[in-house]
């Protein structure tokens, strides 16, 4: 019985870590982007970010103020601006632009 404890508290540990792009992913789709824009623009940004500006570009779920259909892209891209940060607000431009024609 006590061995089976440690691989079964290891197994829940592990499950409740996601990694940044996942968190990334969630707080882009909290803050209105669809799935699917969401998805491709994390897997983009994940790997040219640091992690304290994916964890503040994943907070922006945070200041979610309308319902999931009606963000448009311009407005997210005004949320991302008000982060004041050239380097995501460069990204996360680029990141749309080409994920809009995917």
């Amino acid at each position: 019985m006590r061995s089976l404890i440690l691989p079964v508290l290891a197994a829940l540990t592990l499950a409740g870590c996601a990694t940044p792009e996942t968190r990334l992913r969630n707080g882009l789709h909290d803050a209105g982007l669809s799935q699917a824009m969401s998805a491709c623009m994390a897997e983009r940004m994940v790997d040219r970010l640091s992690l304290l500006q994916l964890r503040r570009l994943s907070a922006l779920g945070s200041l979610k103020d309308r319902r999931i259909t009606d963000l448009t892209l311009d407005q997210f891209l005004h949320k991302v601006r008000a982060l004041k940060d050239p380097e995501i607000l460069s990204v996360a431009t680029s990141s749309a632009a080409l994920c809009a024609f995917r």
